[in-house]
């Protein structure tokens, strides 16, 4: 699979992160040539400045982990992430609202933030592992009438992992030039030529050496 390393956002979002775990996913992310890190905000000027010169991309979270926030922190968080350079922001969605049937809170909320991020590309996480099939078709459709880059599957924090099956309902529910993201549970080639093959554009995972590696036997 060509370019495999460059569906790839690799990441670090513990809670517990140091800058010396933070170094070393920068300087990972150099030598393999990721698309980019993705880290939590508290570090994204220290990954931009670990990721000066290369072309690696910064992606931080907003609203992360559980997406309850109100809208105003979340353009606030992209905001001040826009600020300190960030290139990318992967948010995370009010579940409760979309499962309330509140549709138009949910495309004005992701559209606040896609405003707030000023052109730069914005993921949005849906959280499958909380949805029903037509919840995800439902939250698929509302990403791309508000304009987001990429619609996400899951954080790795809530209940579960990206599954082919998932990007398949995510594909059916596209439109305009909306992309996908398979994140959570990605661990091995195998996962990652299956998301891809079912129509995923980038795949969040903290296991990109070995896959990459992997890939290279297969």
């Amino acid at each position: 699979m060509k370019n495999l390393n460059k569906y790839i956002d690799h990441t670090n979002l513990k809670p517990a992160a140091t800058r010396t775990d933070i170094e070393k996913l920068c300087a990972e992310a150099r030598a393999w040539d990721f698309a980019s890190v993705c880290v939590n905000p508290a570090n994204i000027a220290l990954a931009k400045e670990l990721l000066a010169g290369s072309d690696v991309m910064t992606c931080t979270v907003i609203g992360f982990p559980l997406g309850q926030n109100t809208t105003a922190v979340k353009v606030a968080e992209t905001e001040d992430a826009y600020a300190l350079g960030c290139d990318e922001f992967d948010m995370v969605i009010n579940v409760g609202k979309l499962k309330d049937g509140d549709a138009d809170y949910v495309r004005n909320e992701i559209a606040a933030v896609v405003a707030a991020a000023r052109g730069k590309t914005v993921k949005v996480i849906i959280e499958t592992g909380l949805l029903t099939d037509e919840e995800k078709a439902l939250a698929t459709r509302l990403s791309c009438e508000a304009g987001a880059h990429f619609v996400k599957t899951c954080t790795g924090v809530s209940a579960g992992v990206a599954t082919v099956a998932d990007v398949q309902i995510m594909k059916a529910n596209l439109s305009g030039s909306t992309v996908i993201k398979a994140s959570a549970g990605i661990r091995t080639y195998a996962d990652a030529a299956a998301l891809i093959e079912a129509g995923a554009s980038r795949l969040g995972t903290s296991a990109g050496i070995s896959i990459i590696e992997s890939a290279a036997k297969a």
